[in-house]
C-alpha cells in the first residue's frame, strides 16, 4: 500500500527548522517521508538528513520517497528515545534541526491490518514496531478494570471512561475481545445514545487511549526531549507537532523548563543552583493549522507545532 500522507503543519515546520543547505537534519519520526522530502530538497550536497522510525513499512516507503536524494539520506530503524545513540553510530556530533511528528501516521491508520483504526475491522494489534511483542489485544483482555479506566480517563479524556471500562471487562468475561470491531460495539453500548450523536466516533478516544498506552508514547516523549534538545548545535532547532492536549503539554513544560531551569526560590539576588538554559522558546504560542489546510486535511485539525532554539 502507498503512503498516501498528507504531512501536518508542512510550510509551518519547514519555515521554522530554518534550513541551512549544508546543515545536519533529523527526522525523528520519518513515516511516509513527507516533511523529510522538503528538508532533503533545500539542502546541498554537502548537507546532511538523517530518517528515524520504528515502524518497518514507514522505513520502506520513506526510502522509496526519498530515494531520489540517496546520498544525502540516511534511514535508521529505531526509536526517536534513541536519537544520541543513532547520532553516534553515524559519527554526527550535533544537528542544526531536529523535527517529531507525535502520534500515529495517516499510513498506519489506513493500514486496516494494523488495528489503528476503528473504521475497519482488524484484529487489535495497535503496535508502531511489530518488533514488540504486546499488542492492543493484551491491554483490552488483561489489564484490571482500574487500570482500564485510568487510562482511558486520562489518556483518551474521555468522560465515560469508567463505565466502558466496565463494559470491556463484562464482555471479555464472555469471551476474549479479539478485534476493532469488537471493541467498538462493546464501547457504543457503553456510552449514553445521546451523546453518541455528537463529538465524532464513540470509540475514538479510547482507541487513541490504548495506543498511547501500548506504545508508551507520553513516557517516551518526555524522557526524549531533554536528551534531543542538548544535540542541537548552536541555534539549531527542536520542531515538535502533537496532536493531543497531553503530549502538548509535555512539550510546552520541558521548553520552559529548558529555558528558564533554575531551580533557586525567586527572592535569592543571584542564581546558585548551576542550572543553565539551553536555549530559547521560540513559539509562545504553539503554531495551529490554516483553515486552508483544515479544508485538506481533517487529520489536522489538533495539530499543534512548538519550536525551541538551542543556544550554546
Amino acid at each position: 500500500m502507498e503512503f498516501n500522507h498528507k504531512s501536518v503543519l508542512l510550510n509551518e515546520t519547514i519555515e521554522n527548522l530554518n534550513i541551512k543547505p549544508d546543515g545536519i537534519y533529523v527526522d525523528g519520526t520519518l513515516g511516509g517521508g513527507g516533511h523529510s522530502y522538503e528538508i532533503a530538497k533545500r539542502l546541498s550536497e554537502n548537507g546532511r538528513l538523517i530518517g528515524i522510525d520504528q515502524d518497518e513499512d514507514a522505513i520502506r516507503a520513506a526510502g522509496e520517497r526519498l530515494a531520489e536524494f540517496k546520498d544525502k539520506v540516511t534511514i535508521v530503524r529505531d526509536n526517536y528515545c534513541n536519537m544520541d545513540k543513532v547520532l553516534k553510530s553515524l559519527g554526527v556530533r550535533g544537528a542544526d534541526g531536529i523535527l517529531l511528528d507525535i502520534g500515529v501516521s495517516s499510513y498506519q491508520l489506513d493500514e486496516a491490518e494494523r488495528g489503528f483504526t476503528y473504521k475497519q475491522d482488524a484484529p487489535l494489534d495497535m503496535r508502531m514496531d511489530k518488533r514488540q511483542s504486546m499488542t492492543a489485544r493484551d491491554i483490552v483482555n488483561e489489564y484490571s478494570e482500574g487500570e482500564l479506566y485510568r487510562i482511558i480517563r486520562d489518556y483518551g479524556e474521555d468522560k465515560f471512561a469508567k463505565n466502558i471500562a466496565k463494559h470491556i471487562v463484562e464482555a471479555r468475561s464472555v469471551k476474549p475481545v479479539e478485534t476493532t470491531f469488537e471493541l467498538n460495539e462493546i464501547i457504543k453500548a457503553a456510552i449514553p445514545l445521546k451523546f453518541r450523536a455528537t463529538g465524532g466516533h464513540p470509540a475514538k478516544k479510547t482507541f487513541q487511549a490504548i495506543r498511547i498506552e501500548l506504545n508508551k508514547e507520553l513516557e517516551v516523549l518526555d524522557e526524549s526531549i531533554d536528551t534531543i534538545t542538548n544535540l542541537l548545535n548552536d541555534e539549531g532547532r527542536l520542531c515538535i507537532i502533537t496532536f493531543h492536549s497531553l503530549e502538548d503539554r509535555i512539550v510546552k513544560t520541558r521548553f520552559k523548563n529548558n529555558e528558564n531551569p533554575c531551580t533557586c526560590p525567586p527572592d535569592f539576588p543571584v542564581c546558585v543552583c548551576g542550572k543553565k538554559s539551553k536555549g530559547i522558546v521560540v513559539t509562545r504560542k504553539p503554531i495551529v493549522p490554516s483553515e486552508e489546510e483544515l479544508q485538506e486535511n481533517k487529520r489536522a485539525k489538533s495539530s499543534k507545532l512548538r519550536v525551541f532554539e538551542r543556544r550554546l
